[in-house]
C-alpha cells in the first residue's frame, strides 16, 4: 500500500473516530495520536483560539509535556503558532529555532524540536485554532504532509464549530486570563471566594495537578501502590479460583501482566520526572491509554480500556490512602467545587466558611439544591465543562442568579460583584425590620406567605411570627438521610417536631415524593426518562406499605394539635386521589382500633401534571385544597428538562402559556370555593408573587430566604395596581416581553432593588 492510500485510510478513520467520540477531549486526544503516527513525527499538538483573550491556548498534545495543556497561551501573532493564526496560512520550517518569531516555552519542553509545520483551522471565515506537528531532527515536511494536515484541519473545523455551538467546548481556565463557565442556577445569591475541589475517592477524572516537592518519594509511592494492587488482585484470584471458569481467571493474569509490564509504571514515572505528582501522573497515563483504546476497531482491545480504567482506579485508591478526599482546613470563603456534591459533603464544611457550591452534575431540584436554597447558599449545578483539576485554590466569583462561575476574575469584575453583594446585604438588613409586619397590600388585601420546610436548618421559632404557616413540608428528607426506609416511630417523631414547632399554624405535609431526580440510596429507580416515569404518588401507590406507615406516622403526630394538612404529589388522574384517600381513611380507622382517636386532616393535591388543569371540578369533589407545584408544571407544560444545560434557557416560569394556565387554575379554584396555594420558585420572585396575588391565589409558599423581598413587594403595591399589571402582562406574546414589562413596572414602582441583579 503506497503512502497516499495509507494517508487517505488514516484520514477516513480519524474522521470516523472524531465524529463518534464521546466528547471533544476524547476526539482531540484521538486526533493528535493518529496524526503523529500517520506522519511518523515526534509531536502533534492542537491550539484553540480564544476570542476574548485574542490568544491561542494549548488544548491537547502528544509529545510535549502534558502539564503545558491549558497553561501555554500565545497572543495572536506571537510565536510560530501565533503567526500561523494571524496570517491564516500554513507555515513549514525545517529549522524552526532560527525563525524570528520562534518563542520557547519552558512548560512544553519544546527546545528539543527543530522542524515545524503548522496549519490554521478555519470554519466559515472564523479562526478556530492551529494544528501543529514537530520533529526533533531537521526534516522538511513535503507537500503531501502539508496537504494531509490541511485536510485534517478542514475536517476538524466542522467538529470544533459544532462543539463550540453546543457548549461542549468552552474556554479553558487559564492562569492569566479570566474564564467564565455556565451552569444551571440552583440557588440564588452571589459570592466571592476560593475554589475548594472535592475529589471523590479514586476518580481518575478529578485528580488535581500538583508539582511534587520530592520526585523520588512520588516514584516510591507509585511503586508501593502498584505492589499493593498486585497483591490485592492475586488474593482476589486465589479466592475465586474454584468459582469461576479458566477464561475469567485469565483476566486476572491480564491484570497482573499490565501491572508487571514496565510500560505502565515507566510511563507514569516519566511523567513524575517531568514534574507531576504520582496521582496526577497516573491519572494522565491511564486516561490517555483509555481514550486511545476506546477508539480502536478491535473489540478485544476496546474491552481492555475498561480494564485499564479499573486498574488505574485501584492503584489510585492506594495512592490516595494518605491523602484525604476533603481538606483538613477550609479557607474563610470556601466555594465547594466537585463532580457531584452530596449533602454529606456539605456537612463537612464549617457553615461560616461555606460561601457557595458548584457541581458538574446535579440539578436545580436535586436534594443538594433544595438544602442549599434553604440555607441561602448560592449554588450552580450542571456545569458540564469545568476543568476540575485546574481549579483548586483559584480565586472565583459565583453568581447563583445567572448560573455563572468566573475563574480568576479580572479586578473590574471582582469590584462589580463586591458592590452587588454589598447592596444585597444592605437590602437584607433594611428589610429585616419589617419582617414582623403583616403581608398586606396598601389597599388592605391580605396575602398570606407560607414557608417551604423539610430540613433541620429551618428554625421554626424565628419564622413563626412572620408566616401564615408551612405551605410545603417535604417529607422525603428523613428518607434521604437514613440507610433504609425510616420506621413509623422515627417518622412520627420528626413530624411531631414540625407540627408542634409551628402550631397552631397549619402545616401542609406532602407524602413521599421521590423519583425524577430525587433518588433514595436504598431504593434506586433506574429509568430512561425519570421525569415522565415512576415518581411521586405513582411510587407510593405501588408501595402502599410505605405510604401507610407514613400516613399513620403523620396522623399520630397530629394528635391533639389538629394543624396537619396532607398533600398528595404528582397526581395524574382522579382514581389516584380516590385510592390515596381510601388509604388515609384506613389509617384513621386502624389508629381508632388501637385507641388513638384522630380527626381527619384536610387533604389536598398538587397540580403539577398538566392533565390536572382540566380536572379541577372532579378533584374539587374529593379534596379540600389545591397546591400548584409551579417548577414541575413549567417543565411539563413547556416540555423542557430544566436540568439539561442545553435547553434550560427555554425553561421560563413567566412563559405566557404558563401564566395563562395559572390564571385559569386560580379562577377555577375561586369558582369551586377551594383555597389554592402555589409553592415553587415563582412564589419567591417578588414580581411573580404580585402576578399570582392578582390572579387570585390564596397563599404563596417559598423558601425562607425569599420571604423578606416578597413581603416588601406586597406591602408596596396595591391589589388594584397588581391587577392592572396582570392585565397588561396577559396581552404579551413572548417570555422576553413579559420580563421586560415586569422590569419596567418594578423600576417605576422603585422596587427594582428587590429583583435579582440584571445584566
Amino acid at each position: 500500500m503506497n503512502r497516499k492510500t495509507s494517508m487517505l485510510e488514516v484520514l477516513r478513520r480519524v474522521i470516523q473516530e472524531v465524529n463518534g467520540a464521546r466528547n471533544l477531549d476524547a476526539a482531540l486526544s484521538t486526533m493528535v495520536r493518529r496524526i503523529r503516527k500517520a506522519m511518523q513525527t515526534d509531536v502533534c499538538s492542537f491550539y484553540l483560539y480564544d476570542k476574548e483573550l485574542e490568544s491561542l491556548v494549548l488544548m491537547e498534545t502528544i509529545g510535549l509535556r502534558t502539564q503545558a495543556v491549558g497553561r501555554v497561551v500565545l497572543p495572536l501573532g506571537e510565536g510560530l503558532v501565533g503567526l500561523v493564526a494571524k496570517r491564516s496560512e500554513p507555515l513549514n520550517l525545517e529549522d524552526a529555532q532560527s525563525h524570528s518569531h520562534f518563542r520557547y516555552f519552558e512548560a512544553t519542553g519544546e527546545e528539543r524540536y527543530s522542524s515545524f509545520l503548522g496549519v490554521p483551522i478555519i470554519h466559515q471565515r472564523l479562526m478556530l485554532g492551529v494544528l501543529v506537528v514537530q520533529q526533533a531532527e531537521k526534516r522538511q515536511y513535503d507537500d503531501e504532509d502539508e496537504a494531509f494536515l490541511v485536510t485534517m484541519a478542514a475536517q476538524l473545523a466542522g467538529v470544533l464549530a459544532h462543539a463550540l455551538a453546543t457548549g461542549n467546548l468552552s474556554r479553558p481556565a487559564l492562569p492569566g486570563g479570566q474564564a467564565m463557565f455556565k451552569g444551571v442556577a440552583a440557588s440564588p445569591g452571589m459570592s466571592i471566594g476560593e475554589a475548594v475541589v472535592i475529589t471523590p475517592p479514586a476518580d481518575l477524572n478529578s485528580v488535581p495537578d500538583l508539582i511534587p516537592s520530592d520526585q523520588d518519594y512520588e516514584v516510591a509511592r507509585l511503586k508501593e501502590a502498584i505492589g499493593k494492587t498486585r497483591d490485592e488482585i492475586r488474593a482476589a484470584a486465589e479466592r475465586l479460583v474454584n468459582r469461576i471458569s479458566s477464561q475469567e481467571l485469565a483476566l486476572f493474569d491480564v491484570y497482573q501482566q499490565m501491572l508487571g509490564e514496565a510500560a505502565l509504571s515507566e510511563e507514569v514515572e516519566k511523567r513524575i520526572r517531568e514534574g507531576q505528582w504520582a496521582p496526577g501522573a497516573l491519572a494522565d497515563v491511564v486516561r490517555r491509554h483509555v481514550q486511545y483504546l476506546e477508539r480502536v476497531d478491535d473489540d478485544y482491545l476496546r474491552e481492555r480500556a475498561a480494564d485499564i480504567r479499573d486498574l488505574g482506579r485501584r492503584v489510585l485508591a492506594h495512592l490516595q490512602e494518605d491523602t484525604p478526599s476533603t481538606p483538613e482546613t477550609y479557607p474563610e470563603n470556601a466555594i465547594l467545587v466537585g463532580d457531584e456534591i452530596s449533602v454529606a459533603m456539605l456537612g463537612e464544611v464549617p457553615r461560616d466558611k461555606l460561601k457557595g457550591l458548584v457541581s458538574v452534575r446535579g440539578s436545580s431540584t436535586s436534594h443538594v439544591a433544595i438544602v442549599a436554597r434553604a440555607m441561602g447558599i448560592p449554588t450552580v449545578l450542571g456545569m458540564v465543562d469545568l476543568p476540575l483539576p485546574r481549579l483548586n485554590g483559584a480565586p472565583v466569583v459565583l453568581d447563583g442568579h445567572r448560573g455563572r462561575l468566573f475563574v480568576r476574575p479580572a479586578p473590574e469584575l471582582r469590584t462589580r460583584y463586591e458592590s452587588l453583594i454589598a447592596e444585597e446585604t444592605a437590602l437584607s438588613e433594611l428589610l429585616e425590620h419589617e419582617q414582623d409586619l403583616p403581608s398586606e397590600t396598601p389597599d388592605g388585601h391580605a396575602m398570606p406567605l407560607m414557608v417551604n420546610t423539610g430540613l433541620a436548618v429551618d428554625a421554626s421559632a424565628l419564622l413563626k411570627s412572620r408566616i401564615g404557616g408551612v405551605g410545603l413540608y417535604r417529607t422525603e428528607v428523613p428518607f434521604m438521610i437514613t440507610e433504609r426506609f425510616p420506621g413509623e416511630k422515627e417518622q412520627m417523631r420528626m413530624y411531631r417536631e414540625q407540627l408542634e414547632g409551628f402550631s397552631p399554624l397549619p402545616v401542609v405535609m406532602r407524602t413521599l415524593d421521590i423519583g425524577g431526580d430525587k433518588d433514595l440510596p436504598y431504593f434506586p429507580i433506574e429509568e430512561a426518562n425519570p421525569f415522565l416515569g415512576w415518581r411521586g404518588m405513582r411510587v407510593t401507590l405501588d408501595h402502599p406499605e410505605v405510604l401507610m406507615v407514613q400516613l399513620r406516622a403523620m396522623l399520630k403526630a397530629s394528635h391533639d394539635l389538629n394543624n396537619l394538612y396532607v398533600l398528595f404529589p404528582m397526581i395524574t388522574n382522579v382514581e389516584e386521589v380516590d385510592e390515596a384517600i381510601r388509604l388515609l381513611d384506613r389509617a384513621i380507622l386502624e389508629l381508632g382500633e388501637e385507641g388513638i382517636v384522630v380527626e381527619r386532616p384536610k387533604v389536598g393535591v398538587m397540580i403539577e401534571v398538566p392533565a390536572t388543569i382540566y380536572q379541577m371540578d372532579a378533584l374539587a369533589k374529593r379534596v379540600d385544597f389545591f397546591s400548584v407545584g409551579s417548577n414541575d408544571l413549567t417543565q411539563y407544560l413547556l416540555a423542557v428538562d430544566r436540568n439539561n444545560p442545553r435547553v434550560s434557557s427555554l425553561y421560563d416560569a413567566l412563559h405566557p402559556a404558563l401564566l395563562g394556565a395559572l390564571q385559569e387554575l386560580a379562577q377555577d379554584a375561586t369558582r369551586l370555593e377551594k383555597p389554592i396555594s402555589l409553592c415553587g420558585e415563582l412564589a419567591g420572585d417578588p414580581a411573580g408573587a404580585l402576578l399570582l396575588m392578582a390572579m387570585g391565589f390564596t397563599s404563596l409558599s417559598m423558601n425562607a430566604p425569599s420571604l423578606p423581598r416578597v413581603r416588601a413587594a406586597i406591602r408596596r403595591v396595591s391589589m388594584q395596581d397588581a391587577q392592572t399589571l396582570l392585565k397588561e402582562i396577559m396581552d404579551l406574546d413572548t417570555p422576553a416581553l413579559v420580563h421586560e414589562h415586569l422590569n419596567q413596572r418594578m423600576d417605576e414602582w422603585q422596587l427594582s432593588h428587590l429583583m435579582p441583579p440584571r445584566d
